[in-house]
C-alpha cells in the first residue's frame, strides 16, 4: 500500500504544475492556489490580495515574449516551502531576440487549506536582469567591475 503524500506536498505539486504551465488564459485560476489576502513580494513588487497578484502575472505576459517558469528543486517542511527556479523569456521591447534566463528562488507559506498566504521571490535584479539590457547592462557591468576592484 502506497502512503498518501502530506497535504502540503500535494499543494506544492499542484502549484509547481500550475506555474510551469502558466498561460495568459490560466492566470485567472490563481485563486485556486492563493488565499484571498495573500502577499507577494519580489524585487519590483510588494502587494497583497489576489487582484494585485493576478495583475503582476497578467502584466508579465504583456511585457515579455514567452515567459515560463521551470522549477528545478523544492524543499518543504510543514506549511513552508522553498523552490528554486528558472524564469525563461524574451524581451518584447528590445531587439535582443534570444531567450533570457533569470535564476531565482521562492519562499512559500501555505495556510491550513493548502493555499499560499506568502510568496516571496528572491533573485538578483542587477545580475539577472539589468546586466542583460542594452545601455543599462554596460553601466551595470562597469559598476560591478569597479566594485570588485
Amino acid at each position: 500500500m502506497n502512503p498518501q503524500p502530506p497535504p502540503e506536498t500535494k499543494a506544492v505539486a499542484a502549484l509547481v504544475n500550475y506555474f510551469e504551465n502558466l498561460t495568459p488564459a490560466s492566470v485567472g485560476q490563481l485563486k485556486q492556489y492563493y488565499a484571498a489576502q495573500a502577499r507577494f513580494k519580489d524585487p519590483f513588487n510588494d502587494v497583497s490580495g489576489l487582484p494585485a497578484i493576478t495583475g503582476i502575472f497578467e502584466h508579465m505576459f504583456v511585457a515579455l515574449i514567452g515567459p515560463r517558469f521551470v522549477v528545478t528543486q523544492h524543499i518543504c517542511q510543514g506549511e513552508q516551502c522553498f523552490l528554486t527556479w528558472e524564469f525563461r523569456f524574451q524581451f518584447r521591447n528590445y531587439q535582443i531576440g534570444t531567450e533570457q534566463v533569470i535564476l531565482g528562488a521562492s519562499h512559500l507559506v501555505f495556510d491550513a487549506h493548502g493555499l499560499v498566504v506568502l510568496h516571496r521571490d528572491y533573485w538578483d535584479a542587477a545580475e539577472e536582469l539589468y546586466e542583460k539590457l542594452p545601455l543599462v547592462g554596460g553601466l551595470m557591468r562597469w559598476l560591478k567591475r569597479r566594485a570588485n576592484g
